[in-house]
């Protein structure tokens, strides 16, 4: 063979080798990405229509406006190659103040999920001893003090607040067929170490590395002194306590990452100190923003009433409004934060939001969003359900809610209940119900118009009840005299 064609032989070789190894390649890129761009479905209601996810470097989250700050600066390069290298532990303190946490704890929650989706573990703390303590973060007076059965049975209804969510978001808003299954959620209680400890230990253990002066420079501390109430050796103590958690949690579980709202970064930043201090080492501490609306107030607390997690104490449709009400200005904040949403899909949501505000397109998604993750799918149907009955103009939707639907709706509402007698007309079920003072004047408003039985407007006071029409499937009647009296009439035999 000459050399020509032997040159001729190995380029052809060549050619024909790379040829097949690009084929190999390109059949990889498509397997990978048939799991990575799968669309999934969930169980019952699908907002999205491609995989959600977040990065394993959690500090990309500043892109959503999620993180205030987060500390020491001088470690971050590290903490990003950490946080690519494997499975961090991250976690957030909720102390058990009340039998429910509110819409105000709820980005603290959603920071720790965006970590579990990024592959990394996450815990909860409920602080069973730190909530006998109180924080004095952001307060302007000490907590009341609550009994010991109180803080236990308050500490149940928290970890059942955040079980319910993490398990609504794994099952609406995680594709468990083509994702990596998610770390577990660990919730522990720091009173279970905190029995074991004397205060002389507990002291020995934390007092020697940590300094007054630094205690003293915390803004919570300062403004407290400052003020008449003053501040107790209590509430003082309390920044060794989250500080002493965050070191048990290190030692036990290697947690260098701790979240908390910006006003906790004193406290968190006396547990940074305290773990260099014994350990040697260095821990991050994420701070997320504090949300509050024009006026100033909190975010979630409007007039000293929180927007709560726990549907009894705030029922999934007053929840649903209260993100439906929001304002043209905060919206795209809010779905930055408090949803999943990829940012290019909160973007084109804002496009049709400015092409068409009066459909409220933005808040609505906000609202369905936010619901899913609290209230699970039955709440989001339910507090549709009765959106669409008293503010939809449709009277058939108020036959769609169910007995304790329309109960929790007209709480406030006088409520009768009465046995159905045949040939009861409207006028006589209405002064039964308390709607008028007297016959005459009830004859006035109906013939004026201003009664509606079951959202639908009555003129006739003669006319004799209709079952299906002024009487709902599930036995409830509601009357509504003029534009805000609401009474609820329960037929005791009917059905």
């Amino acid at each position: 063979m000459g050399q020509k064609s032997w040159c001729l032989c190995v380029h052809t070789w060549f050619l024909i080798t790379v040829y097949f190894q690009m084929q190999l390649f390109s059949q990889a890129i498509r397997r990978s990405t048939v799991v990575i761009r799968l669309p999934w479905k969930a169980n019952h209601v699908n907002f999205f229509s491609r995989r959600m996810y977040t990065s394993r470097n959690i500090l990309k989250l500043e892109e959503r406006g999620l993180w205030a700050d987060y500390f020491p600066q001088s470690n971050t390069s590290q903490l990003v190659k950490e946080l690519r290298a494997q499975p961090q532990t991250v976690y957030s303190g909720f102390d058990p103040t009340a039998d429910s946490l509110h819409v105000g704890n709820l980005l603290v929650i959603i920071s720790l999920l965006h970590c579990q989706r990024a592959g990394h573990n996450v815990i909860a703390l409920v602080g069973g001893a730190t909530g006998q303590v109180g924080d004095p973060s952001g307060r302007d007076s000490e907590r009341p003090l609550l009994t010991i059965s109180q803080v236990e049975e308050n500490e149940k209804k928290i970890e059942e607040n955040i079980r319910c969510i993490f398990e609504n978001h794994k099952k609406h808003f995680w594709d468990t067929r083509h994702q990596a299954p998610l770390s577990p959620l660990r919730i522990v209680n720091n009173a279970s170490w905190y029995q074991s400890v004397s205060v002389v230990e507990f002291l020995r253990a934390t007092g020697r590395s940590l300094r007054m002066g630094d205690l003293l420079s915390r803004t919570s501390v300062q403004s407290r002194i400052s003020s008449p109430e003053g501040l107790s050796f209590t509430e003082f103590s309390y920044q060794a306590l989250q500080a002493y958690d965050w070191l048990h949690l290190y030692d036990q579980y290697s947690c260098k990452i701790q979240i908390g709202g910006n006003d906790q970064m004193g406290n968190i930043y006396t547990g940074y100190q305290l773990i260099k201090s014994q350990r040697g080492a260095s821990v991050t501490g994420l701070t997320l923003p504090l949300i509050t609306n024009e006026s100033g107030s909190k975010f979630g607390k409007s007039a000293g009433n929180p927007v709560w997690l726990d549907s009894s104490k705030t029922s999934p449709f007053d929840f649903y409004q209260f993100f439906l009400r929001q304002k043209d200005s905060e919206v795209q904040k809010y779905l930055y934060l408090f949803t999943f949403l990829p940012v290019q899909d909160i973007e084109n949501i804002m496009i049709k939001q400015r092409n068409n505000p009066e459909s409220r397109h933005a808040q609505k998604k906000l609202a369905e969003n936010v619901t899913l993750l609290v209230h699970g799918c039955e709440g989001l149907e339910s507090a549709q359900r009765t959106t669409k009955a008293l503010y939809g103009n449709q009277p058939d939707a108020l036959a769609e809610m169910t007995k304790e639907e329309i109960e929790s709706l007209f709480a406030s509402a006088s409520s009768s209940s009465f046995l159905l007698e045949p040939g009861i007309s409207v006028l006589s079920m209405a002064l039964k119900a308390g709607c008028f003072k007297n016959e005459n004047h009830g004859r006035r408003i109906i013939e004026a118009g201003g009664l509606y039985i079951n959202l639908s407007r009555v003129k006739n006071p003669d006319l004799i009840l209709i079952p299906g029409a002024h009487i709902l499937n599930n036995g409830i009647t509601l009357i509504r005299v003029g534009k805000k009296n609401y009474y609820l009439v329960k037929w005791l035999n009917y059905g």
